[in-house]
């Protein structure tokens, strides 16, 4: 019995590959323009149900929330989500509550490291959907000084100038 070599060639074949996509709810721009973000993290939030309602309905503003450790936890302050009209009378909803934030141990851990020696601060940057879940994007930021800003917003500047100068060179 002779054994002859088999060549086998095997056809790649490429599938659609689904791409879990975040819509984004609301943006903390502020954040942006006050710090220097370094390191992102995705967390779960603990809401309520007249709360879930109230964001889908884009009844919530992120502009003076920050995010705080305590007690080996991390916690979402002044983030404003208004009630609906029609959220029950029984249920006394607050717009203004803190909010407990959702993540691995070894997160929080790493979190408050960071903002304990380095003299970072934890920031929230957005809220978005992920699989009918809101979950918040935090940020390690570093507070900017006033001439950071300042350079921001002239390299803005320049970039929308160069844009405009393209734009009409391009005609």
């Amino acid at each position: 019995m002779c054994l002859l070599p088999v060549q086998i060639v095997l056809q790649t074949v490429t599938l659609p590959v689904l791409i879990e996509s975040a819509m984004t709810i609301v943006d903390n721009r502020k954040a942006f323009h006050d710090y220097f973000i370094e390191d992102r993290y995705e967390a779960g939030i603990v809401l309520q149900g007249w709360e879930v309602k109230a964001i889908r309905a884009g009844r919530v503003q992120l502009k003076e929330a920050y995010v705080i450790a305590r007690d080996n936890e991390i916690y979402l302050f002044g983030a404003h989500i208004s009630a609906l009209n029609s959220t029950s009378a029984f249920d006394h909803p607050e717009a203004i509550r803190t909010r407990k934030l959702l993540l691995h141990a070894a997160e929080i851990k790493r979190l408050t490291s960071k903002v304990d020696q380095s003299g970072f601060t934890m920031v929230a940057v957005n809220l978005h959907w992920v699989q009918g879940r809101v979950k918040c994007e935090i940020a390690l930021a570093k507070g900017k000084k006033e001439y950071d800003k300042r350079n921001t917003e002239k390299e803005r500047d320049w970039q929308r100038e160069h844009q405009k100068i393209m734009k009409i060179h391009r005609r």
